[in-house]
């Protein structure tokens, strides 16, 4: 039987647990990464190797560890499943060569993944996933290059240890934000961890003053019972929705399976969209905290961030999806934040990765420095950046159809959507048809799924539904 060929998406290697992803595609993954950290000389500062709540994401960890221990490269292994910014964040505060998350974020129960954070604790570039993917394809021709130590030998050697990285996080946290006063804020906080790699975090950090918090979803269940995918999507979070009213509560947040990707309900149990947190945090950085310097956002995120852009004088800097993009140019351009539609968020000084638990804090502390709650801090958004009204349509799509998809989109060239000329079309990233009302279609498969989705941007909601209709015509779905 031929080798699976293992492919890095906009954020490492994900697929079918059982299928293609088994213990020896992640053990090649594993040399790879150790053949990698040799090569770039960085074997001897050791690895960091963590996991989600997701079926076995314990026992591939624990097959990570001990190829690389094989390889002679000291390994700290999470001793319970952790948010993927909590391993990132103990890459760096160990001063580790690298780091391995076993998680498939948001994707449904069935699939697992590899992520890999170089010594920067970021999203791997795409240089960087060009060398892994090169190796990996190599070990799979030679077919015997994986080398590997069983698990408790590799502990008795002092070749992994076991370690918790949520300290250093926590303590990195209340460096960034003023916990004690979101604790004596007197707020009630809904948290839907989405049986994910997030529970307990909230709670830990805002627990112990007037402040009360509301856990739901905490506990381990790989099946993630009552939603399509731990995605902190509107489509996922009836019951958060439900809970915060039912709480009187002021706001509801969840985080993904891995806790890189945040999502908040306000306090009227509406859901508020990834575009929206966007232009928010991105708002509480300039008008709360002060500070000045380049924003990143992604080929699919908000138009609101120019328009702050340019009402506070910063550079808004636009990439191609994936944290392997946002985050390095984070980086390049000492930037204050990098984000994404995907509900992914990145904040200067902390790592040039997402972080859906800091991302949460700040929007906490934007309600309480606002003195709003948050249904009015939207329409301070909405004063400061202009209306902004998102959707996003996800379509399943035969394999064999995407080449056809892709000529129907580069054909057309349509002059106007919707009764709006359109004034431009970008290829960053899919193809994006911008209109003259600073409107936008986006048209682009999904880099961790098999998907076609198609996403606008309007100033007026009734636009939506007719804006993604415009795109699935032009895509032909």
């Amino acid at each position: 039987m031929s080798a699976v060929k293992i492919e890095f998406g906009t954020d490492g290697w994900r697929a079918v647990i059982g299928e293609e992803f088994t213990f020896e595609n992640v053990r090649v993954c594993a040399q790879a990464v150790a053949d990698y950290l040799g090569a770039v000389g960085l074997a001897e500062r050791g690895l960091v190797v963590g996991y989600d709540t997701r079926f076995a994401s314990d026992r591939f960890a624990a097959a990570v560890a001990e190829v690389a221990a094989a390889n002679g490269i000291r390994t700290a292994l999470c001793d319970a499943p952790a948010p993927t910014p909590v391993v990132s964040y103990a890459v760096l505060d160990r001063h580790a060569g690298g780091g391995v998350v076993i998680t498939a974020s948001h994707n449904p129960g069935e699939w697992n993944g590899f992520k890999y954070k170089p010594e920067y604790a970021g999203s791997a570039t795409p240089e960087i996933v060009a060398a892994l993917e090169s190796r990996i394809e190599t070990i799979q021709k030679r077919g015997d290059g994986v080398r590997r130590v069983p698990l408790a030998h590799a502990e008795r050697d002092g070749l992994v240890e076991r370690f918790d990285p949520s300290g250093p996080y926590l303590a990195q946290i209340e460096r960034l934000v003023d916990v004690q006063r979101l604790r004596d804020a007197g707020l009630t906080v809904v948290v839907d961890a989405m049986y994910g790699a997030g529970m307990g975090y909230f709670r830990r950090i805002l627990e112990g003053g007037s402040t009360r918090v509301v856990e739901i979803h905490s506990e381990l269940n790989p099946l993630f019972p009552d939603m399509h995918n731990p995605e902190p999507i509107a489509r996922n979070l009836a019951t958060l929705r439900e809970r915060v009213c039912s709480e009187g509560a002021d706001i509801g947040l969840a985080t993904d399976g891995d806790a890189d990707r945040i999502g908040i309900v306000d306090e009227r149990g509406i859901f508020v969209n990834q575009l929206q947190m966007y232009g928010l945090l991105l708002l509480y950085l300039l008008d709360v905290r002060g500070m000045r310097g380049p924003a990143v956002r992604s080929f699919t995120s908000t138009a609101m961030a120019d328009r702050l852009g340019e009402r506070y004088g910063i550079p808004v800097i636009e990439t191609p999806v994936g944290f392997k993009y946002v985050g390095p140019k984070m980086m390049e351009t000492r930037a204050i934040m990098g984000g994404e539609e995907s509900g992914g968020f990145g904040f200067a000084g902390h790592i040039p990765e997402r972080d859906a638990i800091l991302a949460g804090l700040y929007a906490l502390d934007l309600m309480v420095h606002r003195g709003r709650p948050f249904s009015g801090v939207l329409e301070y958004l909405t004063e400061k950046a202009g209306p902004s009204f998102y959707d996003r349509a996800d379509i399943t799509f035969d394999g064999d159809g995407r080449e056809a998809i892709l000529r129907r989109v580069e054909r057309a060239q349509p002059a106007t959507l919707d009764g709006s000329r359109v004034v431009a079309v970008s290829d960053i990233d899919g193809t994006k048809f911008v209109l003259e009302d600073g409107s936008w279609v986006l048209i682009r498969f999904s880099g961790t799924e098999p998907l076609l989705r198609v996403y606008t941007e309007t100033t007026d909601q009734d636009r939506v539904a007719r804006l993604l209709a415009a795109g699935r015509q032009i895509a032909g779905v």
